[in-house]
């Protein structure tokens, strides 16, 4: 069925925006889902605070043509679906890959992390990153462990020193009484 040409402006808009505002973009063929699969989908990707929706190729490759994106030709042929990272791109990409494993459905074809073209192979591995979360836990594990470190060998350097003025009191005391 044809759109009209507000319909198109009104699309290729959204696009637009949409492009401007993810941080990556993952393209994924969908064939044979019922409305039902495609919510979970959507579901899915809206957790990962990302926007998942079924684009119109024409306008889809003119609105990336817009960002300088650009796909290699015939990318975009058949039932093409778009996942737009509007938050971090690993959680997004991670996401899609877990529901295409799942469902045989869904299969990825690539995207872009900036404006750099990715394959399906390469959202794969981006997948297998950690979130942004789980960088900074990391990370706040990595300097805890040296400054706990620390703070303990401080700490039994300051209990040697009142061992030994304690010691130090005590014989004084006790010389003191046997005077």
């Amino acid at each position: 069925m044809a759109i009209t040409k507000a319909r198109k402006e009104e699309l290729l808009a959204q696009y637009d925006e949409l492009i401007k505002n993810s941080r990556a973009i993952f393209l994924a063929e969908y064939s044979g889902m019922n409305v039902k699969q495609m919510n979970a989908l959507r579901d899915k990707v809206y957790e990962a605070n990302g926007a998942f929706h079924v684009t119109k190729n024409t306008l889809f490759r003119i609105a990336l043509e817009k960002s300088d994106k650009t796909l290699p030709d015939d990318f975009l042929a058949g039932q093409l679906a778009t996942g737009f990272a509007l938050a971090e791109a690993p959680s997004l990409a991670k996401a899609l890959v877990d529901y295409a494993k799942d469902d045989e459905k869904v299969t990825l074809r690539g995207g872009f992390f900036g404006n750099e073209f990715m394959t399906a192979e390469q959202v794969e591995a981006l997948a297998k990153l950690p979130s942004l979360d789980e960088l900074r836990s990391q990370i706040i594990g990595l300097i805890d462990g040296p400054a706990r470190n620390v703070a303990s060998i401080v700490a039994s350097g300051v209990r040697q020193v009142v061992n030994v003025i304690d010691a130090y009191a005590k014989s004084e005391e006790a010389a003191a009484e046997a005077a």
